[in-house]
């Protein structure tokens, strides 16, 4: 993301949205991407701990197949967390890769 990220958030939201729409007609697994994209799509708009709800309206404004228990199951995983020290323990995971 870089600099990029933080200067243009609206071509961000639009680049993620585009990215939605295409998850959205491939064959998902039990938790595709377009979940937990929807959930920092939702956190960067603002809401700080959105809900199954915040995730379906997203995804189905780009005509996404929503499972409610998939959505369910992400936020309360989340429950609790800050998405930014979810993102970092993330990355430091990935530096041991």
């Amino acid at each position: 993301f870089g600099s990029r990220f933080w200067l243009q958030p609206h071509a961000l939201l639009s680049r993620v949205l585009a990215s939605l729409g295409a998850v959205a007609r491939r064959p998902s697994a039990a938790m595709s991407l377009k979940y937990p994209a929807a959930y920092l799509m939702a956190v960067l708009a603002g809401k700080e701990s959105p809900t199954a709800g915040d995730i379906q309206k997203i995804l189905e404004s780009v005509e996404a197949e929503y499972d409610a228990d998939v959505a369910e199951k992400l936020v309360s995983e989340l429950s609790g967390k800050a998405v930014h020290e979810v993102v970092k323990a993330g990355k430091d995971k990935l530096k041991n890769f």
